[in-house]
């Protein structure tokens, strides 16, 4: 009925009785080595070393994938969120100069933008070798998730109540000729 596979080969022709006694002669010898002296085959415990070594191999190529993959996704945030709050009607004929990565560098702005830049109520971004001007709290939430990322944000400056239309003493004049 059911024969075991040495049998089995033997029937087929695709073994020999003397290569059937070997391969029993080495399987005992296993055993007596694992019996006295209680380890493994050589072969077997450098496969298990090299399979331990290529799931540590593994598992460091997979740690560094997905911190390439998240560097890729906050780049794509960040990007966007430039492209989505950048200011559009920002180019005027005044000369807006400001430092980035140690390099003076310049962007043509209106006077009341160059007034915002300066007192923290603008931001400036670089974004593909262009910069856009944005919110400071966008600015902010970019600095957050990288903090490397090209930006230029003044601090902002307290309220004056430089707004004229806000200002109470509008109507009075001050004299040329007043001392403190």
């Amino acid at each position: 009925m059911s024969k075991s596979l040495q049998d089995q080969l033997l029937n087929a022709g695709l073994t020999n009785k003397k290569k059937v006694k070997q391969a029993e002669n080495h399987k005992k010898k296993q055993a007596k080595v694992k019996r006295t002296t209680g380890q493994e085959d050589e072969v077997k415990l450098r496969a298990e070393q090299q399979r331990k070594e290529k799931a540590e191999r593994d598992r460091l190529l997979n740690l560094e994938r997905k911190a390439e993959e998240e560097k890729k996704a906050i780049k794509a945030q960040v990007k966007q969120l430039i492209e989505m709050n950048r200011l559009s009607n920002s180019a005027g004929d005044l000369a807006h100069n400001f430092v980035m990565d140690k390099k003076v560098k310049k962007i043509n702005v209106t006077a009341k933008i160059s007034d915002q830049l300066a007192k923290g109520r603008l931001a400036i971004a670089e974004l593909e070798g262009r910069y856009e001007l944005i919110p400071p709290k966008v600015a902010e939430k970019i600095l957050q998730r990288e903090p490397d990322w090209p930006i230029v944000l003044n601090e902002k400056a307290p309220d004056t109540g430089d707004a004229e239309e806000d200002d109470p003493y509008a109507d009075f004049q001050i004299p040329d000729d007043l001392m403190w």
